[in-house]
C-alpha cells in the first residue's frame, strides 16, 4: 500500500482516532471515501447544478467552492485508490 498525501492522512487518521483508536485500521478507507464523497455532493454540489447569471461576488463564492470541492475529491480519490 502507498503513502498517504498528508491531508489524506490527516483524515484516515481522525477517522480510525474516533472509529477505533486504531491507527492502520486500512479496511476503513472505502467507508471514509464515500462518507467524503457524500459531504462534498451535499456541502459543494458538483458544477453541473450551477445556474448562470450571478453576481461577481457569487462568482468568487462558487469559484472557492469548487476550489475545495476539487481538494475534497482529490483526498476521495486517493483513499479509494488504496
Amino acid at each position: 500500500m502507498s503513502e498517504l498525501s498528508p491531508q489524506a492522512q490527516e483524515v484516515f487518521w481522525a477517522f480510525n482516532r474516533a472509529a477505533s483508536g486504531k491507527p492502520d485500521d486500512w479496511h476503513y478507507l472505502p467507508a471514509i471515501a464515500a462518507a467524503l464523497r457524500a459531504a462534498a455532493d451535499e456541502v459543494i454540489p458538483s458544477p453541473a447544478l450551477r445556474i448562470g447569471g450571478y453576481d461577481e461576488y457569487a462568482q468568487g463564492s462558487l469559484a472557492a467552492q469548487l476550489k475545495y470541492r476539487g481538494k475534497l475529491l482529490e483526498i476521495i480519490a486517493e483513499l479509494e485508490a488504496q
